[in-house]
């Protein structure tokens, strides 16, 4: 495995449609951990970690996200040091 952490900002109709559940139930599926949080500007923002491969392939489904979002940009920032985390959560309410 080569490990890879990625912060991603999410932009777009991403905020009240589900998306962080969406993200959560994703990241979760591919083995995945960090966590995903509404942000006061209207973004999504989230870091993810895992396998290279499996965390570009969950970044592409991301950027088409669920049926009611609509992800207009994503920047994704990498990082290679691991930061602990264990499962994949939603963060409510920290900003």
């Amino acid at each position: 495995m080569t490990f890879i952490g990625a912060t991603a900002k999410v932009r777009g109709v991403v905020q009240g449609v589900g998306f962080r559940y969406w993200c959560l139930h994703l990241a979760r599926d591919y083995g995945l951990n960090g966590y995903v949080s509404n942000m006061p500007d209207g973004s999504v923002e989230m870091k993810v970690e895992g396998d290279r491969g499996v965390v570009n392939d969950f970044l592409k489904e991301v950027r088409v996200g669920p049926t009611y979002a609509h992800v207009t940009d994503l920047k994704v920032d990498w990082y290679d040091t691991p930061q602990g985390f264990d499962d994949f959560i939603i963060r409510h309410g920290e900003y």
